[in-house]
């Protein structure tokens, strides 16, 4: 059975670079009938914290990963690690390292100067019984390092044969002074008793794994299949970072993302469902996806796509379901609570088409709730000097007496009204349809002016106009 696990550590929040890792392990799981693990990698004691577990297991719920076991978490299984290092110790293959970390700085330092590479000098391999003797009377703190003595090699099911020489792989620590199992230690552990039959990562991992696949060799285990995928890049072409926008999961979701729409993205960064095709739900992607499909070569991360595709994803929900999903984001601004359900609802289906965040509803439309707040006249001005629109006080007074004399205001009704006076004033429809909407908006743009007249609705309208008469026009 295919068996994958995805095992952050919560030494900070979820990225990107991690979610795709684990949308990945977790379509490759339900496609394969498989089981999906999420295990904490919480060895880093001093930089590890619940509230980043939280956020952790918070983010996977959001994107829909549910796994089918775990958390486990690798500080409560130290006593597992433990009977596995008596194993090595009896094997003589790892040595007690006395050095602190001060030290092999300060060692690492003057190679660097030399212009030499650092790797570990094996300097407490070469420790007399005398010096040995000394440091534990002294009760320095000592960690174990897994002596290499043999180069390594793996078949990634991605690049092919990976093969690495002994000389450049240091003498690793397995468990560190205070106790506690490294990384590698205890990814090799876990992974071989939890039974996980790929291993799917970063290709920054690629390091790692040569030390795992010795430590899998001295126990005599058979390693699992590895993936090592590409990274995902920045628009410059190097490692995504804070610099080119990479955030916490989380902010995508607090900023107004579609989990669906996210994850749809992630996937595409290194994988193809084939036939061009973009817009992938992810059951689909779950019946499509193999391994065959992953790319060798990163990604660009491009925000402006990711923001297209929230935007397909947001057109193709029904209104009720949009305004459920716009509710943390709208649900305590002005005006809200005093409109009608149906009146939101009419407002979402016009707004729809422009929405690509859902934190940007506000700022769209928030002049169906509350009168404009502020009229953007530095744009309207520039409408009236290339003669789209004009500043015409009697005309918008004609225009304001026309609105209260209509007994229907529709969208139809409206549109023909306002055309015929345009065509009655002898000017083009354009420079008093821009005024009305700017009046009524305090925008230039937007959806079509008379379907957002209707939803307003006559008595609105004609306050709004008013006002702009009286108080705006002579900003202008």
């Amino acid at each position: 059975m295919v068996r994958v696990r995805i095992a952050p550590s919560p030494t900070g929040f979820l990225h990107v670079g991690t979610a795709r890792t684990a949308i990945y392990n977790f379509l490759f799981a339900r496609n394969k009938g498989g089981k999906f693990v999420l295990r904490i990698e919480d060895t880093d004691l001093e930089r590890s914290s619940k509230e980043m577990t939280e956020v952790i297991i918070e983010s996977f719920r959001w994107m829909g990963l549910n796994w089918d076991e775990g958390p486990y978490f690798q500080s409560e299984r130290r006593d597992i690690y433990k009977k596995h290092t008596e194993e090595l110790i009896k094997s003589k293959i790892v040595y007690s390292c006395y050095c602190t970390k001060e030290e092999i700085g300060e060692r690492k330092r003057r190679m660097i100067a030399e212009k030499k590479a650092w790797r570990y000098d094996r300097r407490c391999l070469n420790l007399t019984e005398e010096e040995r003797e000394r440091f534990e009377r002294e009760g320095r703190p000592k960690a174990l390092r897994f002596k290499v003595d043999k180069s390594s090699s793996f078949h990634d099911l991605l690049h092919g044969r990976i093969e690495r020489d002994k000389n450049d792989i240091e003498d690793f620590v397995i468990i560190k002074s205070d106790g506690m199992a490294t990384y590698n230690f205890a990814c090799v552990i876990d992974d071989h008793l939890m039974e996980i039959s790929h291993v799917m990562r970063g290709e920054d991992h690629i390091s790692n794994t040569h030390k795992q696949i010795l430590l899998y060799e001295a126990f005599g285990w058979k390693p699992p299949e590895f993936i090592h995928l590409p990274l995902i890049l920045g628009s410059d072409r190097s490692k995504l970072s804070k610099r080119h926008g990479a955030v916490s999961v989380l902010d995508y979701r607090d900023e107004g993302f579609l989990p669906e729409a996210f994850v749809n993205f992630l996937a595409l960064l290194g994988w193809s469902p084939g036939e061009d095709r973009e817009i992938v739900p992810l059951k689909e992607m779950i019946g499509i996806f193999s391994l065959e499909r992953l790319s060798k070569r990163g990604a660009v991360f491009d925000p402006k796509k990711l923001e297209w595709m929230n935007g397909q994803y947001i057109n193709g929900l029904n209104n009720k379901e949009l305004l459920n999903r716009l509710l943390p984001f709208i649900g305590d601004k002005l005006g809200i609570k005093d409109k009608e359900e149906d009146y939101i609802l009419s407002v979402i289906g016009l707004l729809k088409e422009r929405i690509s965040i859902l934190s940007k509803f506000w700022d769209l439309g928030s002049y169906f709730f509350v009168k404009p707040e502020s009229y953007d006249i530095e744009s309207f001005s520039k409408y009236v000097k290339k003669g789209r629109a004009e500043v015409n006080k009697e005309r918008l007074e004609e225009i304001i007496r026309a609105f209260k004399g209509l007994k229907d205001f529709d969208t139809e009704i409206l549109e023909t009204y306002v055309r015929d006076l345009a065509e009655g004033m002898g000017i083009k429809p354009g420079l008093i349809i821009h005024p009305i909407r700017f009046a009524l908006t305090g925008k230039t743009v937007g959806p079509g002016l008379f379907e957002l007249m209707e939803i307003l609705g006559k008595d609105e309208c004609v306050e709004r106009l008013e006002y702009f008469v009286e108080k705006i026009i002579i900003k202008i």
